[in-house]
């Protein structure tokens, strides 16, 4: 199982403890992620994500998933989401473009 953030592709990054007398030592910085479920009422199904605690506070924000992938820009699409997430995002745009026609 990776350890990467599937809206905002965070990952494992690496560093070094630095100690009171400047000794260094590698070390892995790890992001919070969660598993969480979403529901979709416009496809009407439940999708269930590993995101960060940053994406999940942003989707918050965005009062849901479904809101915010059809708010967010196409090049953040294509720079950070996981192919799940852009086939959804594809297939809610789709249906909200038939739904006002």
């Amino acid at each position: 199982m990776s350890r990467v953030c599937e809206l905002t592709g965070k990952r494992t990054a690496t560093g070094n403890n630095v100690s009171h007398s400047n000794r260094h030592t590698k070390r892995t910085f790890r992001p919070n992620l969660q598993e969480k479920s979403f529901e979709l009422p416009m496809l009407g199904r439940r999708v269930t994500l590993k995101l960060s605690t940053q994406a999940i506070r942003t989707i918050d924000k965005h009062s849901g998933l479904q809101s915010f992938l059809l708010q967010v820009k196409n090049k953040r699409v294509r720079e950070n989401f996981s192919p799940l997430l852009a086939k959804l995002r594809f297939q809610l745009v789709k249906k909200n473009i038939s739904a006002q026609a």
